[in-house]
């Protein structure tokens, strides 16, 4: 592991039982993601980066292999700890913001702080600093039904960062929505990775908002590698990445 290394992946293997045999979705995989980074990870459907994603995330839990933020093993944390980890270290944006429907974009932001433990007091005012970065305090009582799709993410974004993660896990944070927006959420990402000295991992089909990033690689064959320069080409926005050889990145 190398001394600035904040996630790292040695021997990385998940396999899933389908009737009577193995599939195997990562086989053998490593990966250092280095302090600060911005790195986006792309590759076809059905090639396991949400599976990849998952399990950097503690969401799942690898067949074989070592996954360490720091020097801490989190493939061999209890459940609860492992709970408690995610909590505490690690911020988690979807392409769907699964906001509760109920609650308030200022009640959605609080929740993690809840289930910490935190006082509902201190919980609200952190929530409304998060919602103030993202641009939404005046919109902070207002419920999910009530808000946009873009304004939908950037609660989803504000409740990720609620608990001042050191790590953000993105899964094709823009997928659902317009260029126009896709756009403003990509910028948000980059002031937001900047200002909290977050650590970021993108998944994402999006070649022009993963060529932003500091670093690129594909997941092909259950395993990671660093794409022929030449070999893939940025697409529109809310486009597919397409192959120059044939096929695409969706």
């Amino acid at each position: 592991m190398t001394t600035n290394s904040r996630i790292r992946a040695e021997s990385l293997s998940r396999r899933y039982r389908s009737g009577a045999t193995d599939v195997t979705v990562l086989d053998d995989l490593w990966l250092d993601v280095r302090e600060g980074e911005r790195l986006a990870i792309i590759g076809s459907s059905g090639a396991g980066k949400s599976t990849l994603l998952h399990l950097l995330g503690g969401l799942d839990r690898p067949s074989t292999g070592r996954i360490y933020f720091g020097h801490r093993d989190i493939a061999g944390l209890s459940e609860a700890a492992l709970a408690d980890f995610r909590n505490r270290e690690l911020g988690y944006l979807w392409q769907n913001p699964s906001l509760l429907p109920e609650f308030s974009a200022l009640e959605n932001v609080m929740m993690p702080l809840l289930i910490r433990g935190v006082h509902r007091e201190e919980a609200a005012t952190q929530a409304e600093t998060r919602l103030d970065e993202v641009g939404l305090q005046t919109r902070k009582f207002h419920r999910a039904g009530e808000l946009s799709g873009g304004e939908q993410q950037r609660v989803a974004l504000a409740r990720a960062l609620a608990g001042n993660p050191r790590v953000l896990l993105a899964d094709e944070p823009t997928g659902s929505l317009d260029q126009r927006t896709g756009e403003m959420i990509f910028s948000l990402l980059a002031d937001l990775h900047n200002s909290h000295g977050l650590t970021s991992v993108f998944v994402t089909h999006n070649l022009r908002f993963a060529s932003k990033c500091d670093r690129i690689l594909e997941l092909k064959n259950g395993r990671l590698e660093t794409p022929v320069e030449g070999d893939w080409e940025p697409a529109g926005i809310a486009g597919d990445a397409t192959r120059l050889g044939g096929g695409t990145y969706v």
